[in-house]
């Protein structure tokens, strides 16, 4: 198992700072970050904490999954790395057709 947890489920108003605090109960915390949308700089209600040992992960998942912070029940489970979703510039139809003049020759 990873010592990176996945924290989702989160209020809109809980900063990376409020995450390291919390998460500490269970555990030395070595990093706590919440994920912003670039646009528009605001929460997008899930982050990522990094404990310092397997058994201090395996505890904070014990202790917050489901558990109601913020004034909601967090989801707390591993981390698991990210999946290639072929995000914009990667090619295909949806690039050259979006916004179109339709029944074009694709």
């Amino acid at each position: 198992m990873s010592n990176k947890l996945y924290v989702g489920n989160l209020s809109f108003r809980v900063t990376s700072e409020d995450l390291q605090e919390y998460f500490g109960a269970a555990g030395v915390v070595e990093s706590a970050n919440v994920v912003f949308d670039r646009e528009t700089g605001r929460s997008r209600g899930f982050g990522f904490v990094e404990m310092a040992t397997e058994e201090d992960a395996n505890s904070a998942i014990a202790q917050f999954n489901g558990q109601e912070y913020e004034g909601r029940n967090m989801v707390v489970n591993e981390a698991r790395p990210r999946e290639d979703r072929g995000g914009r510039g990667s090619g295909g139809r949806g690039n050259y057709n979006s916004g179109g003049y339709g029944g074009g020759g694709w």
